[in-house]
């Protein structure tokens, strides 16, 4: 088999499972007052654990999934603009992921500590391990990668080996990525089905892509 269509493979299967987490993070997060032992709770429990590394796991997977976009855009007009999509995804996502760990293992050994201690004082250490360097690495990366699923929406559009709007769902969810964490659970769920269906809309382009090269090597 061709390395073209095993990296779309690969690819369209990261998507994929990608889209799901998208949806499984804000559905199984625990969501309450953090300033109050209930908050301690939720930091706690193994929900808060588990849905955080299915969201650290989501964004791990979206590099493979555009890194096979980018490979099947080879000989197209936009080849050169998915490459700096691909790379500012990496980037951003590298930016991310700190503080994805931060409060995946932080929060959690916090509210240990302030369940064991019955004390909600010690939940104002969150704003610690959410704040500083890691909040600043976590914006920039927020930022990248909204900036690169346009230049890769606008890469599929100008291809003309996709349909032109294949990109666009999964570039509105990543700009639409910062704002929603100032909203409640059913936004933030909404949000990760908008994420998971352009992520799915993407595999398909992928597949026909596959497809495509597959026929042309006959």
């Amino acid at each position: 088999m061709p390395l073209k269509i095993q990296t779309a493979y690969v690819s369209m299967l990261s998507f994929l499972i990608s889209a799901i987490l998208f949806v499984l993070y804000p559905a199984l997060r625990p969501f309450s007052d953090e300033s109050s032992l209930q908050g301690a709770e939720a930091f706690a429990s193994p929900e808060w654990v588990l849905s955080h590394v299915f969201g650290i796991l989501a964004f791990m997977l979206l590099p493979i999934g555009i890194y096979g976009i980018h490979r099947s855009l080879e000989g197209t007009a936009g080849y050169v603009l998915s490459y700096w999509g691909f790379v500012l995804t990496v980037i951003g996502v590298g930016l991310i992921l700190p503080y994805y760990g931060g409060e995946t293992y932080g929060l959690f050994a916090i509210g240990q500590e302030a369940i064991h201690q019955q004390s909600a004082e010690l939940l104002s250490q969150a704003d610690v391990v959410r704040g500083g360097v890691g909040m600043v690495m976590f914006g920039i990366g927020l930022i990248l990668l909204p900036l690169a699923s346009i230049i890769l929406a606008v890469a599929i559009w100008k291809s003309g080996s996709y349909q032109k709007a294949s990109g666009l769902l999964f570039a509105l969810g990543m700009c639409l990525y910062l704002p929603q964490f100032f909203f409640d659970q059913p936004v933030r769920v909404a949000h990760g089905a908008v994420v998971a269906i352009g992520c799915i809309w993407l595999a398909v382009g992928l597949w026909s892509s596959r497809s495509g090269s597959k026929t042309e090597r006959m």
